[in-house]
């Protein structure tokens, strides 16, 4: 195809399932508060055994941007939708999208269920080697959509905290969601000071009036503190240094270890 995109884009991984159809509807709030157009991409194999089989693959790619279209054009967003096809493997090639991309999008039911071309190790692939940021969206087989309640952010001293907190604080805005701020520390150490997160989250608070931030103090990791909170259906925003926690934090579905932490996820990246 030949490549007429407007960029910078929000982009969002499309491959037929509800999954991939969900992620385009939040991309699509995305790339409207952004002021950029949305790019739709399905992804299908390099190389057919025959001729039959690649225009059978074309066939469900274009089926897949068309669906997606019309459920984000249903949405009524003031944005730009662009579609494309691409050959290759779906991971390397988001990576490589991810170049001048303002964000990219992909859907999940579960780290190890994902559909089609989505399978597997895509996602982590992609919350590892992109270059801007990108976002799992966690949904479930038997809702709707991603019922996302809770904006979730850890605070902590690491070098991007302010900058992860900032685009929690963002999104928060954006879809009207209250902010979960857990302040922990280093394993060693006890736990943060009530006094001392508040004044660490003050900041934010001036600049957000309109988002309601709860902080709570933990000495438990993020990812321990989301399998104890299972009235929650969180987006947790983490910095780059987090994504190899993505399959913790988005969990396999149905799995007895993993059966709380079912959450969103927006790795941050500058």
């Amino acid at each position: 195809m030949s490549d007429t995109r407007i960029r910078p884009a929000v982009i969002v991984g499309v491959d037929g399932s509800q999954a991939a159809i969900h992620a385009a509807e939040w991309a699509a709030d995305e790339a409207a508060s952004r002021g950029v157009s949305l790019l739709m991409l399905a992804i299908i194999k390099a190389t057919h055994p025959s001729a039959e089989d690649y225009h059978r693959d074309v066939a469900h790619a274009e089926a897949s941007l068309q669906t997606a279209r019309l459920a984000v054009e249903a949405m009524g967003r003031p944005i730009k939708v662009e579609t494309d096809i691409l050959r290759g493997p779906p991971g390397a090639i988001l990576v490589s999208e991810s170049d001048d991309a303002e964000m990219i999008c992909v859907g999940s039911v579960g780290i190890d269920r994902y559909f089609r071309s989505l399978l597997g190790s895509t996602a982590t692939e992609v919350a590892e080697k992109a270059l801007c940021p990108v976002a799992v969206i966690r949904s479930h087989l038997d809702q709707p959509g991603p019922d996302i309640n809770w904006i979730v952010v850890e605070v902590n001293d690491a070098p991007d905290r302010d900058i992860v907190i900032d685009q929690a604080m963002r999104e928060a805005q954006l879809r009207k969601l209250p902010v979960l701020a857990i302040g922990t520390v280093p394993a060693d150490a006890s736990e943060m000071p009530s006094h001392r997160l508040d004044n660490r989250l003050w900041p934010w608070r001036r600049w957000y009036p309109d988002v309601h931030v709860y902080p709570v103090t933990t000495g438990r990791s993020v990812t321990r503190f989301l399998k104890t909170i299972n009235d929650l259906l969180p987006m947790v925003v983490v910095g780059a240094g987090d994504a190899g926690q993505l399959a913790q934090i988005v969990g396999p579905q149905d799995h007895p270890v993993f059966r709380h932490a079912e959450s969103s996820v927006l790795i941050v990246r500058e």
